[in-house]
């Protein structure tokens, strides 16, 4: 710090210091002017962010303002101006000040501050690929930077597989990393990738369901899936087709927040399930997208701790983002009203997202379905090899009695969960999902006279996107391509996802029809032994 003083003019400086302030009422009057202006100034802001917020519970539009609105809006201006004249003058010309400062002011303090250290630069990356191997693996260079250092998602993968192999001893060899765009999963499918995994997609069908033949792309490594699937599209094709219908539509988050009492807790939830708040909750809860829409509110208790559970629409997206911004959005505005709620997560496992679950069997998640077919006692015959009595009866004893002795929750079928898997890695959606969106009772019934059969799938919580996640990548692109649902809808928002989801069911129909059918007719061992086992000597390719 450097503090120089001009002498030149000390003595008048020193006496400037020392005559009276002529007008010593002057600061007291500033005091009561500013306290005035600064109660105005915050009085005002209260009364008009109260308006606001009551115009959006009753949803008017905030445009239309009240003659007192338009005072208080005045007001605040006026204010405003007032403080930020009065504060804000010395920072506003501080500029201007200081050009016209002059040497021979009677105190120049000059502070001169120590210069930041700069930000020490990355040390440049090595220009050979051996090199960067090896600062990779000596973790100079981090692995997950090499994508925005290099410019370069293919390079950065083959740099990154090699220092795998060296750091584990072990090869690679068989994961190809040729052939994959890179640029397209970067921040969004896949961190630090060092390659793809290949998985086989074959087809069946066409499935004829609601009066269109749809042929259904399935990524599996099941021999007989396939098979048996397309078999079963067969034998719905020659009866008719199936039909399908979507009860509702519906993706769900549950936060989880906390009270210092049960009593506090409770009073939250009757005001959340109470129909004369859900209009001004649901304004909020929109804002989050133009395609969300919420439906219904659920709370349940357990102790001080209240979980509710959110269900909104969200157009051909699977939807998990855009239900979790409603839902903070909501968390927000209940703050008001209730500050004393502890936001504990924005997911308190109610969903329930990933995990079998009562509520989502019972109340549904996603897209819930449900698809029958009539077969035809010929069809059955011919193409089934078996018979309607023994089928209605299998699937009594099997899917219903077995699947309750083991105390199955939601598993009242035969593979739902192989389709729903095939159908899901194939057109790039989440294949953890799996686990809820494979609930599936089946139901089987001789009708007209016993002679044809009647099967249905019920599912409750399908949940599928058309746009978002690994939908966008070429290969699941060009699998919901083959299925007409590629991107969203542009005449009816959600209408590919809704799509989607029944051509899922329909799947899962055919699926569930021709493995309980081989199961009746005693040939699932043999199809297994057939189409489910390699003819290549495996010895050779271990050596």
């Amino acid at each position: 710090m450097e503090v120089r003083r001009r002498h030149n003019r000390s003595s008048q400086a020193g006496e400037s210091l020392k005559q009276p302030d002529p007008n010593p009422n002057h600061d007291t009057h500033s005091h009561i002017t500013n306290a005035l202006f600064f109660t105005l100034f915050f009085s005002v802001a209260y009364f008009l962010l109260h308006r606001w917020r009551e115009k959006i519970r009753t949803s008017t539009p905030l445009h239309i303002v009240t003659l007192s609105e338009m005072a208080a809006i005045l007001s605040l201006i006026a204010s405003f101006v007032y403080l930020m004249a009065f504060f804000g003058i010395t920072f506003i010309l501080h500029p201007f000040l200081n050009s016209r400062t002059s040497p021979d002011d009677d105190l120049d303090l000059h502070i001169t501050k120590p210069p930041a250290p700069p930000l020490s630069p990355p040390l440049p990356l090595p220009h050979d690929d051996r090199d960067l191997v090896l600062a990779v693996v000596s973790g100079s260079v981090p692995s997950y930077s090499l994508e925005s250092r290099l410019g370069d998602c293919r390079r950065a993968a083959e740099i990154r597989r090699e220092a795998v192999e060296s750091l584990t001893g072990r090869s690679l060899r068989g994961l190809p990393v040729e052939g994959f765009d890179y640029d397209s999963i970067l921040g969004q499918c896949c961190e630090m990738p060092i390659g793809f995994v290949q998985i086989p997609v074959g087809v069946a069908g066409p499935l004829l369901l609601d009066g269109n033949e749809y042929t259904i792309p399935m990524a599996t490594t099941e021999g007989c899936l396939v098979a048996s699937t397309n078999r079963g599209c067969k034998a719905i094709h020659l009866s008719g087709g199936a039909s399908s219908m979507l009860l509702r539509d519906a993706m769900t988050r549950a936060p989880v927040v906390r009270f210092a009492s049960a009593k506090r807790a409770s009073q939250l939830k009757f005001f959340l399930e109470d129909p004369l708040n859900f209009e001004s909750l649901a304004v909020v809860f929109n804002k989050s997208s133009r395609f969300a829409r919420l439906q219904d509110i659920k709370a349940t208790m357990a102790g001080k701790n209240l979980y509710i559970r959110f269900s909104c629409t969200t157009g051909d997206a699977m939807g998990m983002n855009m239900v979790s911004k409603g839902v903070q959005n909501v968390l927000n505005y209940l703050q008001s009203d209730f500050p004393d709620m502890d936001v504990l997560g924005i997911s308190g496992n109610f969903c329930s997202d990933k995990k079998a679950a009562a509520v989502n069997w019972i109340e549904g998640r996603g897209k819930s379905v449900v698809c029958e077919a009539v077969i035809k006692e010929e069809v059955v015959k011919k193409v089934l090899k078996t018979s309607v009595e023994a089928l209605v009866e299998l699937n009594m004893l099997k899917n219903l009695t077995g699947s309750a002795m083991a105390g199955a929750l939601g598993g009242f079928n035969a593979h739902a969960s192989n389709i729903v898997s095939a159908l899901y890695l194939a057109t790039g959606q989440d294949p953890a999902q799996n686990v809820e969106s494979s609930h599936c009772i089946t139901m089987m019934e001789a009708v007209n006279d016993a002679k044809d059969l009647h099967i249905s799938v019920t599912m409750p919580s399908i949940e599928v996107g058309t746009v978002g996640g690994g939908t966008q990548l070429a290969s699941q692109s060009a699998c919901l391509n083959l299925l007409g649902v590629k991107g969203a809808s542009k005449e009816s928002p959600g209408a590919n996802s809704r799509l989607l989801a029944a051509i899922v069911a329909g799947s899962v129909l055919a699926g569930e029809l021709s493995l309980m059918s081989a199961i009746s007719a005693g040939h699932l061992v043999n199809s297994h032994m057939k189409y489910n086992r390699s003819c290549k000597d495996i010895s050779k390719v271990v050596s």
